[in-house]
């Protein structure tokens, strides 16, 4: 291997010295940089190994393959992920396809349980997560699982908005590959009617659209004039577009029909489900293997009907242990189904439940109805209040009593809202209890806890955990806690009624937003090359990725 080994350490000399011939006028410095980039394709397409047709990304070759490869979609991994060892043969299925077509657009993958430094660097939080890099820079994936949807959303990326489509048969078979395909039929291609209609297709990436002029092809799918029409496999298998050709409208006409009627949550439709425009959304939680499933599931879909474009019908099949989270998130159990709940989703996600567990086609209608007339009262859940609430020196509180305890303004109340599940929280718990055993005798100060996933407040939104709230002692105020998570720091903020120890200020936020406006525009990463060298810039790098690390342990996010 002395030749590679030498060709390695060229490719580092050179890298560097780009770097430090970079404010030459010489045209040298061009050459230099091109040797650079064609000994790192040579190296990337001698080096990095495929397993079925996925290129195997580390810390060695990463680097080399992202800035030799123009399109490169990369999973992030665990080997011990459920969701990840799904991906994995339709994630392979897609690479082929691509090499089949001769695409420039490469499939990789990186274990980042042991690749540590990449997934570290691109801040991964959880398994799989997929990012695409056109040109080196790094995108969030926002397509499907399938090996289809990955395919299509990779093509959407690095191509035109819509394909060209001439002939009958190219666009049936078109059409025919997809679940869902909207085909603009335009006479002519400049006219105002195809242009809002290319802006739409350039839009949204979880459809596939294409684009024919071809008077033929206008004859045998009858369409008479310039229109879009949209082809599905499912429901009534073709929707036209009616109205003013917008984009806006035109978009709108597409979320309201690219799903089904009802829709299964699963984990491949999750991002459609979440991603789309509809964000009303009623959910029917009901074991398949129930005697009555095909029956509920009819009368769920007569009453869809009349909702399209506005909530979106969703079931759950409760039997799916992927499934046993969302259960929780409603306060549902396997006992409970099956069950209605609707949601509305946003920044507070408000939740809805009917009056009573009749689920018949007519009731489901009127409860949508109900609620899209603004007649329906938010659901929130809460646990009953345990007998014990008081005994131990951290309260329990539940929705129920949670007013009567934290805003009483004769106590500062300090509460901890958590959940079981959390590791910070886990983390957490042994000093809390600490705390809360630390002002046991004092008349003046409550230490309290809720669980989150069992109980919800009309005003007060819990995003992650643990957060931690401070409700002073004669006051409304509301005081997030962002200090370190320690006895000392906790009993310092608790004994300062609130006022010390609760990290930055507002005039230190102040600060640090005017520094970063100064340095706003300026090339941190040339100062960088300029002032340290190689090795000194990477000694900082580890040290600053260390500090961001630390304040990141501080948030478990939801």
């Amino acid at each position: 291997m002395p030749g590679l080994f030498a060709t390695l350490k060229y490719v580092r000399y050179s890298r560097n010295h780009c770097l430090l011939l970079k404010h030459s006028r010489f045209s040298i410095m061009k050459v230099l940089s091109v040797i650079c980039l064609a000994i790192l394709a040579l190296t990337n397409a001698a080096d990095v190994k495929e397993e079925e047709d996925v290129l195997v990304l580390g810390n060695d070759n990463f680097d080399s393959v992202i800035e030799s490869t123009k399109f490169i979609l990369v999973e992030f991994y665990a080997p011990w992920c459920g969701h990840c060892k799904a991906l994995a043969p339709e994630y392979a299925k897609a690479a082929k396809a691509l090499k089949e077509e001769g695409s420039d657009i490469k499939l990789g993958k990186l274990d980042a349980t042991v690749e540590t430094s990449v997934a570290e660097k691109f801040e991964i939080r959880g398994y799989p997560t997929l990012k695409f890099f056109r040109d080196g820079k790094p995108v969030e994936y926002q397509g499907g699982r399938t090996s289809t949807e990955i395919v299509n959303w990779l093509k959407k990326k690095t191509g035109p908005p819509a394909k060209a489509l001439s002939g009958v048969e190219e666009t049936k078979e078109f059409i025919g590959a997809q679940e869902v395909a909207v085909v603009g039929f335009f006479k002519d291609q400049e006219s105002e009617g195809a242009k809002a209609f290319l802006e739409t297709a350039a839009s949204m990436d979880d459809v596939v659209f294409g684009i024919t002029s071809d008077d033929a092809v206008f004859t045998d799918l009858k369409v008479e004039k310039d229109n879009v029409v949209l082809f599905k496999k499912f429901d009534e298998g073709r929707n036209n577009f009616e109205g003013e050709l917008k984009a806006e409208a035109i978009k709108t006409f597409i979320q309201g029909n690219q799903l089904p009627l009802v829709v299964e949550f699963t984990q491949e439709s999750a991002q459609k489900i979440f991603g789309g425009e509809i964000k009303n959304h009623i959910l029917m939680f009901i074991n398949k293997k129930a005697g009555d499933f095909g029956q509920k599931l009819e009368e769920f879909r007569e009453a869809a009907s009349g909702f399209k474009g506005k909530v979106l019908f969703i079931w759950i099949d409760t039997d799916q242990d992927d499934n046993v989270r969302i259960l929780e998130f409603f306060g549902l159990t396997t006992a409970d189904v099956p069950a209605i709940r609707l949601i509305s989703l946003g920044d507070d996600m408000v939740k809805y439940k009917p009056a009573d567990r009749n689920m018949d086609r007519d009731t489901v209608k009127t409860f949508v109805q109900d609620f899209l007339d603004g007649k329906l009262k938010p659901h929130l859940m809460s646990e009953e209040v345990p007998e014990d609430w008081d005994k131990n020196p951290v309260k329990v509180l539940v929705g129920s009593n949670f007013a009567e305890v934290a805003k009483d303004k004769t106590k500062g109340v300090f509460v901890e809202f958590y959940a079981p599940w959390c590791g910070h929280c886990k983390q957490l718990a042994p000093i809390w209890d600490k705390l809360g055993e630390h002002f046991k005798d004092n008349a003046d100060v409550v230490v309290a806890k809720m669980d989150s996933t069992k109980n919800e407040l009309e005003d007060i939104k819990i995003q992650s955990f643990p957060t931690l709230k401070y409700f002073p002692k004669d006051s409304d105020e509301v005081v997030d806690y962002s200090g370190e998570r320690t006895l000392e720091a906790l009993t310092k903020f608790l004994e300062s009624g609130g006022k010390e120890g609760n990290g930055p200020t507002e005039e230190e936020l102040a600060a640090q937003e005017e520094m970063l406006k100064d340095l706003d525009g300026q090339d941190v990463d040339e100062q960088i090359d300029e002032e340290f060298e190689p090795e000194e810039q990477e000694e900082l790098e580890k040290q600053a990725e260390g500090e961001a690390k630390k304040e990141e342990a501080k948030k478990d996010e939801l």
